[in-house]
């Protein structure tokens, strides 16, 4: 999708976050959504061309991106920001935590070879689902796991899937389940970052093996070829 790499420190050996200058959102943008630009109610967004989209939040987008591009009938998966309440969030905003914002997943699916339920299924058989405000090594808000829902029939679909897991762990799942409000697409080098960046020591340590995972879990769901 973006050829562009972005180079870590080694600070970053381990963690999907940089070491950005904290900044703070403006006033300005903050009242504008608070009057009313963002909506309370879930944004349905309609089909293209015979897709679909959905968006989770699940630690690095990273790796989140490259676990639903393994699965069949996913035709794209896009890195980038939701579940917050600023403007025009960047990656060195959303890791100051102040954004509300969470890294997060735009899924492009055909609906007649996936469906949203099973979508969901993906999302939890691919993350530790009782981890509060991150996932292994990535921790704050801005790594929280979200699963946004589009209108009422994907409300019921992510309350019946998340209930009956936490019955069978046992255990309170950390997922927020939030209406969809928008979407904001992340910074062009962070789009495909697992493959065009197989060599990075975090996509090694972390990113594939998280894959791995899944890949062991949910083989019916690969592609043919992953």
């Amino acid at each position: 999708m973006k050829s562009f790499i972005l180079t870590f420190s080694i600070a970053l050996l381990f963690s999907c976050q940089n070491n950005a200058q904290q900044k703070t959102v403006t006033k300005s943008n903050k009242s504008k959504i608070e009057q009313g630009l963002m909506t309370a109610y879930p944004v349905e967004v309609p089909l293209e061309n015979g897709l679909a989209r959905a968006y989770f939040a699940s630690g690095c987008f990273w790796c989140v991106e490259a676990v639903y591009e393994s699965v069949k009938g996913v035709k794209e998966s896009i890195s980038g920001y939701s579940g917050g309440h600023t403007l025009n969030p960047t990656y060195e905003l959303s890791n100051t935590g102040r954004t509300g914002h969470a890294e997060a997943v735009e899924i492009i699916y055909d609906p007649n070879i996936v469906n949203f339920a099973t979508l969901v299924d993906v999302y939890f058989g691919s993350q530790n689902p009782v981890q509060v405000n991150g996932q292994g090594p990535d921790i704050g808000s801005q790594y929280r796991s979200i699963i946004f829902y589009q209108n009422e029939e994907q409300k019921q679909i992510i309350i019946q899937k998340k209930d009956a897991l936490a019955k069978k762990l046992n255990k309170r799942l950390a997922a927020e389940v939030m209406p969809f409000l928008k979407f904001w697409v992340g910074e062009d080098y962070h789009q495909d970052y697992e493959r065009l960046n197989p060599d990075s020591p975090y996509i090694q340590r972390i990113s594939i093996p998280r894959l791995n995972r899944f890949k062991q879990k949910f083989p019916h769901l690969l592609k043919h070829n992953h």
